[in-house]
């Protein structure tokens, strides 16, 4: 046997199932693979290592984090006055899906489970709630207390393939006008000049995404 077909297995049957045997080495190369796409924070690539992540998400929770990265280094350009932190951002970006790993089937169709699962999970493996926070909230931004992080998660999250959503844009858009006190025709000009250029390299990322199996033993 080949160290290709190499599998290891994590998990026993419970609240959230059994997650079965994962092919380590494509899911190594979907975390260390020389591409266009930044590696991931060395603390979210051990923690998909340890819960046997499929290597589809893997290279997905790759394609949104090097988005959020693009995303966190531009607003920070564009308007230097708007605080957030961005290792959080990225850490977000790099873990929202993480509940994929239970609910792997939402990897290829849509649902909202992974989501509740996710941040608990990450809670388990000793992540603070304050940055676990995104796995459960990433699919929405319209409670009153979001933060810019969880307004920029959400954002890497649908950029990353070149979906607009104009609800969620606006939100970010109000957030620049009121710590910059620039026009928002400005700042809504200024956004989607960069979010027009993010999206140009989406056809890249999916397929890099699309080169790994969803089946964790691929």
């Amino acid at each position: 046997m080949t160290s290709e077909h190499i599998v290891f297995e994590v998990g026993t049957p419970g609240a959230y199932g059994y997650r079965g045997p994962v092919n380590r080495a494509l899911l190594d190369r979907a975390l260390t693979d020389a591409v266009p796409v930044r590696p991931l924070p060395e603390d979210a690539a051990a923690l998909l290592r340890n819960l046997a992540a499929p290597p589809r998400l893997a290279a997905h929770l790759r394609a949104v984090h090097d988005v959020a990265w693009q995303l966190t280094e531009e607003i920070t350009n564009l308007c230097p006055v708007l605080r957030f932190d961005r290792e959080e951002v990225l850490f977000g970006a790099a873990t929202h899906d993480i509940g994929k790993t239970i609910h792997v089937a939402e990897l290829s169709q849509p649902g909202t489970r992974h989501e509740l699962a996710g941040y608990e999970l990450l809670v388990e493996s000793g992540v603070e709630p304050r940055r676990a926070r995104f796995a459960a909230n990433h699919g929405t931004w319209a409670a009153p207390d979001v933060s810019t992080e969880d307004l920029l998660v959400s954002l890497a999250d649908k950029i990353w393939k070149a979906k607009r959503v104009p609800d969620l844009e606006d939100r970010i858009v109000q957030r620049i006008c009121d710590v910059s006190g620039e026009s928002r025709w400005q700042v809504f000009m200024n956004l989607d000049d960069l979010l027009d250029q993010i999206a140009q390299g989406a056809d890249a990322r999916l397929a890099f995404q699309s080169h790994y199996p969803v089946a964790a033993d691929g």
